[in-house]
């Protein structure tokens, strides 16, 4: 089932990849307003629960931090919050987000953003064979081998996910 490949142009998240020597597909999608992880599932035939979400969000001193989620799952920010040490956690304001990460919300990757921060990954999401998660611009997914987001971020597991 050949699926005809857009070419998009280099993002910092897939020179990134590159640049580590990682293998990624590419997936370019028509980009809908708050249509998010579920949107671009059905459009691309993917699974929602193997479409990962980056999160921006912050602690109760507005440190900023990542977290990887389920497409069709949200955070528990309470569950998250007493994993990692935090007393509060909450989503950064679009604006806040944008500033941190270098992406506009809606094409938010987790490799090259602008800031380094801590990223907390879905335990989940570790045992899945290949996820495919935002390439650093809106409409644009990227496949790959969840483990890289270990081995290059550094992401942490954490168990936060709650149904939609």
């Amino acid at each position: 089932m050949a699926r005809k490949q857009h070419h998009v142009s280099e993002t910092p998240a897939t020179a990134l990849l590159r640049q580590h020597g990682v293998a990624f597909t590419e997936h370019a999608y028509e980009y809908l307003e708050h249509g998010g992880a579920e949107h671009s599932a059905e459009v691309l035939g993917l699974d929602p629960f193997t479409v990962v979400k980056t999160l921006v969000m912050q602690d109760q001193d507005a440190r900023p931090l990542i977290v990887l989620m389920h497409g069709n799952r949200k955070v528990s920010t309470k569950n998250l919050a007493r994993q990692i040490g935090a007393k509060s956690v909450e989503p950064c304001k679009p604006e806040v987000a944008n500033r941190h990460s270098g992406y506009l919300v809606g094409g938010t990757s987790p490799f090259g953003t602008r800031r380094q921060m801590p990223v907390y990954i879905e335990q989940g999401i570790l045992d899945l064979p290949r996820i495919a998660l935002n390439g650093g611009r809106r409409g644009y997914l990227i496949q790959l081998d969840p483990q890289v987001c270990v081995q290059l971020l550094g992401a942490r597991p954490v168990q936060c996910a709650i149904d939609l």
